[in-house]
């Protein structure tokens, strides 16, 4: 028996939402872990970029495997990886166990982001693009909102949400056995696994061109899953474990849901968008900050997810419907490289700042005045492009 196109389709969107959802899951838990082991805020940003460094080095050495091997048996060892993730989080006795469990987590969200996107596009281009945009934000929603509910209000907060998202992904794992291949397996797998990163030619000025809104979005979302639920703790007063976890949720959900809203929109407005956005966003959260207010701190929350939602989606639709099929899981995983870079080192300097620096407060501030750069650098490249494409139609007129 065999998965039909349809719901070989879901099966793969459901792996990116959850998968996602299980890399988040972690982050309102930090203050937990922190509580009974008694680590410090960089030991925070240093769990936290592990697991986004493993990420990184496996798109460097597997991101393009699945062009070679077909996507089925990619997705099949990712998930194990998965399960075993979930095993080690939920018996972690110290902080050795959660570096572990990161770096496992790592290389299965490293070695499925390239296949699963790239499988999804395979059955359906539109939608596959749609969803390539849409389940990342969602699924760390997911993540960080069940975490945080389940870890306020029902006993084991650090076993059962990885025991609930264990069985789920036991269950994708069998339901990957009937998926269909979308692709033919091609000669070089193992030349593929030599670290190495390129885009086709005609791939690296659209590239070029989002990297900006690609790296701000990005680091902003580093910043909130490592540090936001305890910046939100402090400018809140509250010790709530379901409060990390809605802002991690209300960051983005909006995003996901400004993926859905503007998917008929062109990419380039959606990049000047979501620049602009993040630029507003962040802005509203640095006055939250000053003035401690807890409705525009969620209010900056909220526009600055709708930035990353539309900076992101723009950016995988400015460059993946380029890509010819057996290029499409090395070109998502060069998008992801420049994404998961941007989300782990600054937020490791972030955790060095609050113990060195000035604090959680001071260190934000500066962090975000750091994304808000970036997104301006965006919003005009953006701009400018449009501008100049627009010059150049206009004699094609007259």
């Amino acid at each position: 028996m065999r998965l039909s196109r349809t719901a070989a389709f879901v099966l793969q969107a459901s792996l990116i939402l959850l998968f996602l959802a299980g890399s988040s899951a972690p982050s309102p838990l930090y203050a937990v872990y922190q509580s009974a082991w008694g680590f410090s805020p960089i030991m925070i940003t240093i769990i936290f970029g592990t697991y986004a460094l493993a990420v990184l080095a496996t798109l460097l050495v597997a991101g393009s495997l699945s062009d070679y091997t077909g996507r089925r048996p990619v997705l099949l060892v990712a998930t194990l990886l998965q399960v075993i993730t979930m095993a080690i989080f939920a018996t972690a006795h110290g902080v050795g166990a959660l570096l572990v469990g990161r770096v496992v987590q790592g290389i299965s969200v490293g070695m499925a982001g390239g296949a699963v996107g790239a499988g999804m596009i395979d059955i359906d281009r539109e939608k596959g693009t749609l969803a390539n945009s849409a389940l990342p934000p969602l699924g760390t929603a997911t993540g960080g909102l069940l975490a945080g509910l389940l870890a306020q209000y029902l006993p084991a907060p650090t076993v059962l949400v990885y025991v609930v998202l264990g069985v789920v992904f036991v269950g994708q794992l069998v339901a990957l056995l009937f998926m269909p291949e979308s692709i033919s397996p091609q000669p070089g797998a193992l030349a593929s696994l030599r670290p190495r990163i390129g885009l086709p030619p005609n791939l690296r000025r659209p590239t070029l061109l989002v990297a900006p809104a690609l790296v701000g979005a990005w680091a902003l979302a580093g910043f909130y899953l490592s540090l936001g639920p305890t910046l939100a703790r402090r400018l809140l007063g509250s010790h709530s474990l379901a409060l990390g976890g809605l802002v991690v949720f209300v960051l983005a959900a909006s995003g996901s849901i400004t993926v859905m809203l503007t998917r008929l929109r062109p990419a380039a407005s959606l990049v000047t968008f979501g620049a602009a956005g993040l630029i507003v966003g962040v802005g509203l959260t640095l006055l939250a900050m000053a003035s401690m207010s807890s409705v525009v701190f969620f209010l900056g929350a909220t526009i600055a997810g709708m930035g990353f939602g539309a900076a992101f989606q723009g950016s995988m639709r400015m460059v993946l419907p380029l890509a010819a099929p057996h290029e499409r899981a090395g070109v998502l995983s060069v998008l992801y490289v420049i994404a998961y870079l941007a989300m782990g080192l600054p937020a490791v300097l972030a955790g060095i700042g609050v113990v060195y620096g000035g604090g959680v407060i001071a260190t934000a501030r500066e962090y975000g005045m750091g994304v808000m750069a970036l997104s301006s650098l965006a919003l005009v490249g953006t701009l400018a492009r449009r501008r100049s494409v627009s010059t150049v139609a206009a004699p094609a007129k007259s």
